[in-house]
């Protein structure tokens, strides 16, 4: 009871702006009290609404009142200081979630600042005055305050772990050295933190190291990104201005031919309309003296016939039309073919340039290099035709092809995927890694003994554009291998069926003077059961998959 009633006086002489005990304890209109500097600053804040609130009931007051020093709470501190009973403690004193309670403390309990492995209980700064007080309580061991102090005791000998065994990479205490633990490599836990400090030490530099590195490729990557975006946005006006040109190119060439067309009409227009003319004043004056002849013809004057037949019977000078040949299905066509071969050869002459334009564009990369001149690397015909890397813009070294034929040194395939992820970086397909095997089959059996049997046979052949000398005959290869039956065994077996069906296990060779011939490729197999004893072998075989990226 006695405690209940201290903590509740504690309570009341806290302040419920600072959380901590009062000084110069102040009350205001509506009877809450705070110290007097916290309800000042408080206050302040109000200043330039001319409102002032209590930060409990929220009661306004209306002018600013003035504060004067409770006197009597004054003197109960002063009281109570000297009879040594605390004021309550802050807040954030006491425990909350994730928080070491105090095992001690009744009611609201306190944080705990340290633990005792001996007592296997935590304590507040209060109730751990025992622990510095009493002799017997002085040697007890201390530590910081936790939550789990079973797991810090020996399930065996209740004693405290205070002992790291190198050799179980676990941690005992004194007992376990005599018993479980005799002749292990054992160090205290102290020495044990401070070499794992030194190795922690060498770690974080070369994290610190590595953050370094790559917040200076994130700055350049930034920086490759922006002018990525400035010359592609130069590209296109630049696109853009000449296609614009090159309408205006064609526009006018357009009308060119439609004025040559128009004035070739009008000319031969105007030529045929003065013949025509010429034609019909002719064909008028025959006419008319055709008329006359047949009057003549019945007159009964002989003489008036006779004078009248010599004028009218010379006929009327005509105009020279024996050089005119006249064409009866005059056209355009020949120049209507003209502008036809001249849109397809354009057309051809686009679809090549365009053809170009797409390699030159999907070569163009962030992560790619450029040529000395620093421009990309000349790119014509299709991806199977480009004799180098898409990404260094050089000859190929230890070449890889895409199932999407574009083909990249590996250094360059390996290093893209660890920036990019699993792509193509040329056209964004899903990456799959082809070989030049040849077509053949892979069988596999369990044959007993835990033990897996593979059989590969790839017939005779002819060497396709893949292979070192194209055309000619090949030999194939009927071989076998083995591997066990463990789980890494049955998954190296999956990862080589893939490397199969991709074509990587096997390549064509060319020999010397002899016919050449099927052999494997650089992907480790065996015939000898003993050798799968071996550890490393299968991390082998899985090491050579993963650098064509199967895995």
């Amino acid at each position: 009871m006695a405690q209940a009633a201290d903590l509740l006086v504690q309570d009341q002489l806290s302040c419920s702006i600072c959380l901590d005990t009062l000084k110069d304890p102040a009350t205001i209109p509506c009877g809450h009290n705070y110290c007097m500097g916290c309800i000042k600053g408080y206050w302040d804040q109000d200043d330039n609404t001319g409102v002032y609130s209590c930060p409990q009931c929220r009661e306004t007051f209306t002018p600013r009142p003035v504060l004067k020093k409770n006197t009597l709470l004054d003197e109960m501190v002063e009281q109570l200081k000297k009879t040594g009973l605390q004021a309550a403690p802050p807040a954030h004193y006491y425990a909350g979630p994730g928080d070491v309670a105090c095992d001690f403390c009744t009611g609201r309990k306190l944080k705990a600042v340290e633990s005792c492995l001996v007592c296997l209980a935590s304590y507040c700064e209060t109730h751990l005055q025992p622990h510095y007080e009493s002799l017997a309580l002085k040697k007890h061991n201390l530590v910081k305050a936790t939550g789990n102090l079973q797991e810090k005791i020996c399930s065996c000998h209740d004693k405290a772990l205070k002992i790291y065994c190198r050799t179980d990479q676990q941690f005992i205490c004194y007992l376990c050295i005599i018993e479980d633990h005799r002749g292990h490599d054992t160090v205290s836990i102290e020495k044990e933190r401070t070499e794992k400090q030194k190795q922690l030490g060498v770690t974080q530099s070369k994290f610190q190291q590595r953050i370094q590195e790559r917040e200076k490729e994130l700055q350049d990557l930034r920086q490759a990104v922006q002018s990525l975006k400035r010359s592609a946005q130069a590209a296109v006006e630049d696109s853009e201005r000449i296609f614009t040109e090159l309408i205006c190119s064609i526009e006018r060439r357009r009308t060119e031919v439609k004025e040559l067309i128009r004035d070739q009409e009008k000319a031969e227009v105007s030529r045929a309309e003065g013949l025509l003319e010429q034609l019909e004043q002719e064909i008028a004056e025959l006419r008319r003296r055709d008329t006359e002849l047949e009057h003549l013809s019945h007159t009964e004057d002989h003489i008036h016939f006779l004078q009248s037949t010599q004028s009218l019977c010379v006929p009327p000078g005509p105009v020279d039309l024996s050089s005119i040949t006249i064409n009866p299905h005059i056209s355009f066509e020949a120049v209507r073919k003209c502008v036809s071969e001249l849109k397809e050869h354009l057309e051809d002459v686009c679809k090549g340039e365009m053809s170009k334009i797409c390699m030159a564009c999907r070569a163009i990369g962030i992560y790619g290099c450029s040529t000395e001149t620093g421009e990309p690397s000349e790119a014509r015909g299709t991806a199977a035709e480009v004799k180098t890397c898409f990404i260094c813009m050089k000859p190929w070294q230890n070449k890889l092809r895409l199932i999407c034929t574009h083909a990249f040194c590996a250094a360059c395939l390996h290093d893209s995927v660890s920036r990019v992820g699993h792509q193509c970086p040329v056209c964004l397909k899903a990456l799959a890694v082809v070989g030049d095997q040849p077509e053949g089959q892979m069988t596999e059996q369990y044959v007993g003994n835990k033990l897996f049997s593979i059989t590969y046979n790839i017939p005779n052949g002819i060497q396709t554009e893949a292979h070192p000398n194209p055309g000619k005959p090949f030999i194939g290869i009927q071989t076998a291998a083995v591997l066990t039956s463990t789980p890494e065994g049955q998954e190296v077996l999956k990862l080589l069926r893939r490397a199969f069906d991709q074509k990587l296990v096997f390549t064509v060779a060319a020999t010397d003077g002899a016919g050449d011939r099927v052999i494997y490729a650089d992907i480790p197999h065996t015939r000898r059961p003993i050798v799968l004893r071996n550890p490393d072998f299968l991390q082998k075989v899985k090491a050579a998959l993963s650098a064509k990226f199967i895995e």
